[in-house]
């Protein structure tokens, strides 16, 4: 499989004085889906800014492979004074899709993720959980060789998660490569081809379920119970 994303962050943080991140290598291929997980403030989201090239105080090296990507925040954000479909046209130009191809993609997708009765309203004016799934409309409306998502589980209703997660099969089938930032492990379990843990700012295990579980000797325990021990065993 083509690499996508090779991440070689020596550092990482916000501040010359406050490294976060030490010495955290990602890669992703396409047609997988790698999880990153951690407990809150483990320095998840400070990769994600590194790999985007967010981070205000950083060394190392990202390499993108020539590849398009997408990137889903934690936090939704919209201009205020464009309706939803505006934000769509919007994607679509930047992206250069042709409008027939456009209008299909972008009306499935409303359809899909059940926001196609407020295509001509505010998003701002949306709750939460309708923001989050604009917000994947957005990212699937471009089919990029990558996606890049931040906690893409929040203010989603089992019925959008299920949609939202058949999506992501989806794409990995087209071959698309997915960096998810997460901490809900049930569904990263299931939907993972391999994983990323972070403590303290560096990892401190990587590779399949069956992997993590042969490092934490927990042979065919869940992956929360790994990442539960493995935490524990840093502590201790």
């Amino acid at each position: 499989m083509r690499m996508l994303l090779e991440a070689s962050i020596e550092q990482a943080g916000y501040t010359s004085r406050k490294k976060v991140l030490t010495d955290v290598l990602l890669e992703v291929r396409e047609g997988e889906l790698v999880g990153l997980i951690g407990a809150n403030g483990a320095g998840k989201s400070t990769a994600i800014k590194a790999i985007l090239g967010l981070s205000q105080d950083f060394k190392g090296t990202i390499a993108w492979n020539d590849c398009s990507f997408a990137y889903i925040p934690e936090h939704p954000s919209f201009y205020e004074e464009l309706t939803l479909w505006e934000h769509l046209d919007l994607i679509s130009t930047l992206h250069g899709i042709g409008q027939s191809e456009f209008e299909y993609r972008a009306q499935s997708l409303l359809e899909t993720f059940s926001l196609d009765h407020v295509m001509h309203e505010l998003p701002v004016t949306f709750s939460k959980g309708m923001q989050q799934k604009l917000m994947l409309i957005q990212a699937f409306l471009s089919k990029p060789d990558m996606y890049v998502i931040d906690e893409p589980f929040i203010g989603l209703d089992p019925i959008s998660t299920k949609r939202f997660v058949d999506m992501l099969k989806a794409e990995k089938d087209r071959g698309a490569g997915i960096l998810m930032c997460t901490h809900v492990l049930d569904t990263a379990e299931k939907i993972c081809d391999r994983f990323y843990m972070i403590d303290k700012g560096s990892l401190f295990l990587q590779g399949t379920l069956k992997d993590i579980q042969e490092q934490t000797g927990l042979d065919g325990q869940s992956l929360l119970d790994c990442f539960y021990t493995a935490i524990q065993g840093e502590k201790a």
